[in-house]
């Protein structure tokens, strides 16, 4: 069984990083779009087990993305990473108390989201 892991991020060259992140571990497959509004569209046709979203993005925002997510009740229990340039502590607090598991600020390592990953999805 595989685990997938939804990727929205608008920055192509983020998006691959995060996307060649997720595939490199045995077990994962990443599933990847440009927008919010694409991301909506996504949830109800796949189940994910994790989901790793930017905030700045053209239609519907991060911060957006993750109160959809965790009014749904298919989606409540599903960690949700925050990869984004917004480092202000306001904008942590805000997606922290929102239900993101984890905020982390770009630019981040493959290595660092890999461990996140593992961690999170529990298994070696």
């Amino acid at each position: 069984m595989k685990f997938k892991v939804l990727i929205v991020e608008d920055s192509k060259a983020s998006r691959e990083l995060i996307a060649a992140t997720v595939e490199s571990i045995s077990g994962l497959e990443a599933i990847a779009t440009s927008s919010g509004f694409e991301a909506l569209k996504l949830l109800p046709r796949h189940r994910f087990d994790l989901i790793i979203t930017d905030i700045n993005m053209p239609d519907i925002n991060g911060l957006e993305l993750i109160n959809f997510v965790k009014k749904n009740p298919n989606y409540r229990d599903t960690p949700l990473f925050v990869v984004t340039t917004e480092g202000r502590e306001q904008d942590r607090e805000k997606g922290l108390a929102l239900g993101a598991a984890e905020y982390l600020v770009k630019p981040i390592t493959g290595e660092s989201l890999g461990d996140l990953l593992k961690r999170y999805l529990k298994f070696s």
